[in-house]
């Protein structure tokens, strides 16, 4: 299209998101489930219960030829903790977007999806106090934008042009991830042959267990429960397991003994490849830079093949750059509501690339089908190690969402030259 199109309103809606806000300090610290909810007095600012629904904002952006571009704003799950802002409250989001940064994009020229993401972030950033909430749903409709002006209406392709990306569009794994459902869940991933699996949300220290004992029993019953339920020798999936911190902590933060409990996790996994994600939390982002590096080397020096994947204290694109190039991780979870803006999720991606390091794109369950295609858009057109499953922790839901719009791009791209 080579006519001016530009932004002539911007609205925006309350909504939620498919999963909830969880006070991960008062989890740790004790609180107990109690059905879908949790019991107990919340410790993270913002929260009045520990428990608390997931919130988005959509964001609607109505261009000049009449079409209206979306997105939607989202926060993680755990929000609030590990470098992370704090929840933000839907109504009172949309009202702010509208009413302080409506003006500022008014007349925006939308073709160059990187300056105007650029432009608003800047603009949030000088009155928003939920910031990256806020960029990252702007962003998205910024990009649903930009790909109806380039005409070819795939935000993959914008990405893939924009930051001069040689590589063609081409398909990623699929990270499933169970939530609370950690044999049901594991069960239908099996059956639909997910490649990385299964998250396995260990939240708790008794799943983690004295020297990891639970978690070898289910790392364990995961590796025969694959054997017995694929239908193919050729599906050996990678099982990736994120554990919050916890082995660390099951060990007082020993560096030696967290290694001790993943070579025995390692052991119990093989044949398959194994994946730990924030294995321990040092309490800050330069302290966990060098706890994971001192973890990983000790590792490589016991033969250990685990991958060490970075999650807390890598809020932005500037976080993920020092954990990729201290070389203190085998892979970085680029978690894009955190990073806000989508800019800089492309930006961190490529920058784990230049470093050999594996991106994540990952996020979170608390976000929506929205946000899931733009990112899915991301994944594709950057070429990440593995792309989350989401939004929500049913599995079959984000997985339809994810897989399904990777391969609508990717028979686009293949078809509209």
């Amino acid at each position: 299209m080579s006519s001016l199109i530009t932004i002539q309103q911007v609205i925006a809606s309350p909504g939620v998101g498919s999963f909830f806000f969880d006070d991960q300090a008062a989890i740790k610290a004790g609180a107990q489930r109690d059905g879908a909810a949790y019991t107990g007095t919340p410790q993270t600012p913002g929260f009045k219960a520990v428990r608390e629904p997931s919130e988005s904002v959509s964001v609607m952006l109505i261009l000049s030829d009449g079409y209206i571009a979306k997105g939607d704003c989202a926060s993680v799950q755990y929000t609030g903790v590990g470098g992370r802002e704090p929840r933000f409250h839907a109504k009172e989001l949309a009202t702010q977007i509208e009413q302080q940064l409506a003006p500022h994009l008014s007349g925006l020229d939308v073709r160059s999806f990187r300056k105007t993401a650029e432009f608003a972030e800047q603009v949030i950033d000088g009155s928003f106090e939920a910031k990256r909430a806020a960029a990252y749903g702007v962003s998205q409709a910024l990009l649903d934008a930009a790909a109806h002006v380039a005409g070819h209406h795939l935000m993959a392709q914008v990405i893939r042009d924009e930051w001069q990306i040689d590589k063609p569009l081409a398909a990623v794994p699929v990270y499933g991830q169970c939530g609370d459902e950690r044999f049901t869940n594991v069960d239908k991933m099996i059956l639909k042959s997910v490649p990385v699996m299964p998250h396995g949300l260990i939240n708790t220290l008794d799943l983690v267990g004295p020297d990891g004992a639970e978690l070898v029993t289910y790392i364990t019953w995961l590796k025969k429960r694959i054997a017995q339920l694929r239908t193919s020798t050729d599906y050996q999936p990678v099982i990736h397991i994120d554990v919050y911190g916890l082995i660390g902590a099951a060990v007082n933060g020993s560096i030696e003994g967290t290694a001790d409990i993943i070579e025995r996790l390692e052991r119990a996994a093989g044949p398959h490849q194994l994946r730990i994600e924030h294995p321990l939390d040092a309490g800050g982002r330069d302290a966990q830079i060098e706890a994971l590096g001192a973890l990983r080397r000790a590792l490589k020096n016991r033969g250990s093949k685990v991958g060490i994947i970075a999650d807390e204290w890598a809020n932005t694109a500037e976080d993920v750059h020092l954990f990729a190039a201290a070389g203190a991780v085998d892979m970085v979870q680029i978690k894009t509501p955190d990073l806000g803006s989508l800019h800089n999720s492309v930006d961190a991606i490529l920058d784990c690339h230049r470093h050999g390091v594996g991106p994540v794109l990952g996020g979170t369950c608390a976000e929506t089908d929205l946000s899931a295609r733009a990112t899915t858009n991301i994944g594709v057109a950057t070429g990440v190690t593995q792309m989350l499953a989401k939004p929500g922790m049913g599995f079959d839901e984000g997985f339809n969402i994810v897989f399904n719009e990777m391969n609508r791009v990717l028979r686009i791209a293949q078809t509209i030259r």
